[in-house]
């Protein structure tokens, strides 16, 4: 069950990392080649939603049917496994957090900048008219 994660975690660190190549001033000359390729993997990252939701779920079901470890009725050992599973759920709803903001925020983000690249071009055909 290790891979899923490892999987929406590169996911994440894509969607993040293509987040910040276009927001970062200066880099006007990739900036066309950079949206060509972030408008081309929003349908592939789009899947990343109902795979967050299977997870998602997947925790639900997890913390639903963990066995109850309170007071004397388990030995230190199993108390320690069951604080160590609450902490990777929270750890992996974190992450599935995370990857839907990140993909939020690249969804927005690139339709800001093909608008703001649209307007560009507006005023630039603007002025030539005059």
């Amino acid at each position: 069950m290790a891979l899923e994660w490892v999987v929406l975690g590169y996911a994440a660190g894509a969607e993040a990392v293509m987040v910040l190549l276009l927001t970062i001033p200066g880099l006007d000359g990739l900036r066309k080649g950079l949206i060509a390729v972030t408008r081309n993997l929003l349908k592939p990252f789009m899947s990343v939603v109902p795979f967050c939701l299977f997870l998602l779920m997947d925790i639900y079901w997890k913390y639903e049917t963990r066995p109850d470890c309170e007071g004397e009725s388990c030995s230190p050992t199993e108390h320690l496994r069951h604080q160590k599973s609450i902490m990777k759920s929270q750890r992996n709803a974190l992450l599935i957090g995370a990857a839907l903001i990140f993909y939020w925020l690249l969804y927005s983000v690139t339709h800001l900048v093909v608008k703001i690249e649209q307007l560009k071009q507006r005023v630039e055909r603007l002025k030539m008219k005059e």
